[in-house]
């Protein structure tokens, strides 16, 4: 293992932004120092799923769906992500 280098201060972000553009990360921070993060307010991807239920819960939710003029897998999405992001 060799010795990271000291990270020096920064006037502005501009000056950060040309230094780490030009430096190894490697000499500075070893692969243990990251850590995984989320970002939730940016836009989140989206995938596509396959979900089986019974018709007559289908076709009750496009009814909901045309009462509120919005597409049906809009008001579906939107249902699960109010009960996901409850808990």
């Amino acid at each position: 293992m060799k010795k990271k280098l000291k990270l020096r201060k920064f006037r502005n972000e501009d000056q950060e932004r040309e230094f780490w553009s030009q430096v190894d990360l490697s000499e500075y921070f070893e692969p243990k120092d990251f850590r995984p993060v989320a970002f939730p307010n940016l836009k989140p991807t989206s995938t596509s799923i396959s979900l089986r239920m019974p018709n007559y819960i289908l076709a009750r939710l496009k009814e909901q769906a045309h009462a509120l003029n919005v597409p049906y897998q809009t008001l579906m999405k939107q249902y699960i992500s109010k009960e996901v992001l409850k808990h």
